[in-house]
């Protein structure tokens, strides 16, 4: 049995499908909500309820699983998120449970600069949850990953209602940022494959995508996608900090939070050979992975989302 956490998210979605796809048996771990699970359509899937820190309920949730997949976090959430709360402490109470009952792998999906003396909240909060790993003894293996990208992903489709609802695209440092944009489905291939790796166990890796190029760029890419021009606008990171919070406030379905702003105000990359010597395939070049993005009416999603998603 795998056990999977933040399986309704993103990158859980995706995992899901090719674990079952794979002949896996899957239960996935969801916090209680009044809301219906998003998760994987047409999949069989076993559900099992319970927060990140209710150690009774993780230890339920454990019986019988031999490896945790572990995604869950709370950055997607903004400014309702809790990192320390969600991604330190309860990667902590979960790497102790896995460690408590044997679990014969855990794995943990990170960001590239992950660091517990980091000067921005959210990768000095991974880098605790690496260090609560490391220490419960548990066998495991991290992967730091650059940026995301995929169907219903928290870049290119948030980029896409920006550039589509906004004349205006406001950039942080001039938009010259390097970033190595990740396609999801190499991320997963990763993380089924290092499952039958024996040389991953107790390793950390940097992983990203096949090239890396300045933000203004990826943005240019994403308007030429989706058939739209805009002005782009440098602006200072403290403006563009105080903006985003600012327009968070006033949206209730804004998709950017000042955890984004720290993504894209330093180089986040790393050998682009990362994947190639560590798996042995190639990943996606970002242009050949957007077709998510064509076919859709942008600008009527965006107002849908931005002024009628519910927090």
């Amino acid at each position: 049995m795998i056990l999977v956490t933040g399986g309704t998210g993103f990158v859980g979605r995706a995992l899901i499908r090719q674990l079952v796809a794979n002949g896996q048996q899957v239960r996935t771990l969801i916090r209680p909500s009044p809301r219906t699970p998003n998760l994987p359509r047409g999949v069989q899937v076993e559900v099992a309820v319970a927060g990140l820190n209710d150690e009774r309920g993780l230890r339920a949730a454990m019986r019988g699983v031999e490896v945790v997949y572990h995604l869950a976090g709370a950055e997607h959430q903004g400014a309702r998120a809790n990192i320390l709360e969600v991604d330190a402490r309860g990667t902590y109470n979960l790497a102790r449970a896995a460690a408590d009952l044997r679990v014969h792998r855990f794995f943990y999906v990170s960001h590239l600069s992950a660091d517990r003396s980091s000067y921005y909240p959210l990768m000095k909060v991974k880098g605790i949850a690496e260090e609560h790993i490391r220490r419960s003894g548990v066998p495991h293996t991290i992967f730091r990953s650059a940026l995301l990208y995929g169907t219903e992903d928290h870049f290119t489709t948030a980029m896409a209602s920006m550039l589509s609802l906004f004349p205006v695209m406001f950039l942080p440092r001039e938009g010259e940022v390097l970033i190595q944009p990740l396609w999801v489905e190499d991320l997963v291939t990763c993380l089924l494959w290092a499952l039958d790796t024996p040389e991953t166990l107790n390793h950390t890796f940097e992983i990203g995508g096949a090239e890396y190029f300045p933000f203004r760029q990826a943005a240019e890419i994403i308007q030429e996608t989706i058939g739209k021009r805009r002005m782009f606008v440098a602006l200072p990171l403290p403006y563009l900090r105080t903006l985003t919070v600012m327009l968070e406030s006033a949206m209730r379905g804004f998709p950017f939070s000042t955890f984004w702003v720290d993504y894209f105000s330093y180089n986040r990359t790393c050998p682009v050979d990362s994947i190639p010597r560590l798996f042995g395939f190639l990943p996606s070049r970002f242009t050949y992975r957007l077709d998510h993005l064509k076919g859709i009416d942008w600008r009527r999603r965006a107002w849908q989302t931005f002024f009628t998603s519910p927090k």
